[in-house]
């Protein structure tokens, strides 16, 4: 395992749900990683962000580790779950409440 897929791996394995994202959750510097943050917020889950735009190897090696050619990626207990598309369809499917409970994440949605 190369050096950028290990630390990867770490990344990944330091918390609950991770994401990968372009920016910071304060100041997203691309709108799906806006998108996916303002989501993770919404629902209150708690997350850690690395921003791929600080470290090109972690930037090309996070897409080539979950083989998904775009930022934002989102993982959630170690599992690869997808990047803006895939996690705002789940939440307009109603589907973002039962995968949280089966993956044992907590989560509160916010009153707008």
């Amino acid at each position: 395992m190369t050096e950028t897929k290990t630390k990867i791996s770490k990344l990944i394995d330091s918390d609950n749900v991770v994401l990968f994202m372009k920016g910071t959750p304060d100041f997203p510097q691309c709108g799906f990683s806006a998108q996916v943050v303002d989501i993770l917020n919404y629902l209150g889950v708690k997350f850690s962000s690395f921003n791929v735009l600080e470290d090109n190897d972690l930037r090309e090696g996070v897409k080539e580790f979950s083989d998904w050619p775009t930022i934002p990626q989102i993982y959630i207990n170690k599992e690869f779950v997808g990047g803006c598309d895939i996690f705002k369809e789940m939440l307009e499917n109603n589907e973002i409440e039962s995968f949280l409970k089966d993956n044992n994440v907590s989560y509160k949605i916010s009153e707008i």
